[in-house]
């Protein structure tokens, strides 16, 4: 009877250690913290900046990271990749704004890795051999975290004949006919690698358990060299590869995800990413439309059809703009830019400021004073989905005092509209490729957030 009532006890235990490891079953959702690369949970968290000095470092990076396409590392988007580069280095630079945490193998690795929207591939640092990573520009050199394949009982590699490689822009055959990948961004920062399979777990930090995936698609990279300062990327795109994609053919959770991104100012809380259930929208006032044509599979791209200021219709020229978390600032083409500040510059009458370095264009005083009279701005993007912007979404503080449009120009550069993150800030933002939909919502993200 002894014996029996152990042998049950531990069938029970098993049990319940299966559900913490395993992949959630039915229509659920798992969700895991949105880390910006300046929030204090990162480690590239630099105290002694102030909340202005984030996001100006934010900005900056927008737009070094424009200055680069425009020395000569990317082209338009109608440009046919040139042979030895990736696809994504031919319409935008990336400037890789927030992190997010992966437990890789078995034993797991945990690995945190850049978590990107404008792009498919999943890739880690690895260790085969030698280690041959490139130190990240500037001299700063890679987070320590590697993946060692031969440490994981479930690590496997791919081959050049299977759909996977094939999906890759730039692959090759490696010794035994193992997929060989190089994948180039816009800045051009690269990696290359394995095409690998991999067990991939995730904490979920709404459900205190952990989410197992097997047989997940990526890049064990044994070279990257560039602008990474992570343990890898999550490749978060439209594409085969990305990881969006690979769980909706995976598990039952679709092919959908959201984020909540907390406002720049909120330095001691995470954002939230949400996949399965936990990324379908609702609630009353969701803005939903539809997703269009893009040379980029990767891109999540809409139809921007007007822009209003407080309600009037300022400028109506249809454009494809790119809803994307990896870039801060919101790139917009000067013919809906230009109606924009000339109708924002009529409404607000507040002192001009300088910008700090000349980065931004429109600048205002607002030293000493707690009402701005930021008028409102609405997007409608196609399908008649009318998105309002408040203040906080269009003006940013970039030093004490100073406040800036937080919204440029497209160049030859920068060629694509993007909706940056700063508009995004407060919003629930979903995507659903099954649906081939974004909804927004408005929210207030830092009540939502992990903290």
């Amino acid at each position: 009877m002894e014996a029996t009532m152990l042998r049950a006890l531990l069938l029970f235990s098993l049990l319940l250690a299966g559900k913490r490891c395993c992949t959630a079953s039915g229509a659920g959702g798992f969700s895991v913290e949105f880390i910006h690369r300046d929030s204090a949970r990162s480690p590239f968290h630099e105290p002694a900046l102030s909340s202005h000095g984030r996001m100006l470092a934010a900005a900056r990076r927008s737009l070094q990271a424009e200055a680069s396409a425009r020395s000569g590392r990317s082209a338009s988007p109608a440009s046919a990749p040139a042979p030895g580069d990736g696809v994504e280095s031919k319409v935008i630079s990336r400037s890789f704004e927030y992190l997010m945490a992966v437990n890789v193998g078995t034993p797991p690795r945990q690995m945190l890795a850049i978590a990107d929207t404008g792009s498919d591939l999943v890739w880690f640092n690895c260790r085969n051999g030698s280690d041959s990573r490139a130190p990240a520009a500037g001299g700063a050199s890679p987070l320590p975290a590697v993946f060692d394949p031969s440490r994981s009982s479930t690590y496997g590699l791919v081959s050049c004949q299977s759909v996977a490689c094939e999906s890759l822009s730039e692959a090759s055959c490696h010794v035994v006919s193992n997929c060989q990948y190089q994948y180039s961004y816009g800045d051009g920062s690269r990696t290359i690698g394995l095409l690998s399979t991999e067990t991939f777990s995730f904490d979920d930090g709404g459900a205190a358990r952990r989410v197992r995936v097997s047989h997940v698609n990526f890049g064990c990279s044994t070279y990257s060299a560039g602008t990474f300062r992570s343990d890898g990327l999550v490749g978060l795109g439209g594409g085969a590869l990305s990881l969006v994609t690979q769980l909706g053919a995976a598990t039952p959770f679709g092919s959908k995800f959201s984020y909540c991104l907390v406002p720049f100012y909120s330095a001691n809380s995470s954002s939230t990413l949400n996949f399965g259930a936990r990324a379908v929208l609702s609630e009353p006032g969701a803005a939903t439309t539809p997703l269009v044509p893009s040379a980029v599979d990767s891109y999540y791209t809409v139809a921007l059809e007007s822009v209003a200021v407080g309600g009037l219709a300022v400028a109506t020229q249809r454009s494809r703009i790119i809803v994307d978390s990896g870039t801060t600032l919101t790139f917009l083409d000067p013919a809906l830019l230009r109606p924009l500040v000339t109708e924002l510059e009529r409404r607000i009458t507040l002192p001009r400021a300088q910008s700090p370095e000349q980065l931004l264009e429109l600048c205002y005083d607002v030293s000493g004073r707690r009402e701005w009279g930021i008028p409102d701005v609405t997007l409608v993007f196609g399908g008649g989905a009318a998105v309002t912007l408040r203040a906080e979404n269009t003006f940013t503080m970039v030093q004490e005092g100073t406040l800036c449009l937080a919204v440029v120009s497209v160049s030859q550069g920068q060629p694509v509209s993007i909706l940056g993150n700063v508009a995004q800030q407060n919003f629930h933002v979903g995507y659903d490729l099954e649906k081939r939909t974004v909804t927004f919502v408005a929210a207030d993200c830092t009540h939502s957030a992990s903290t």
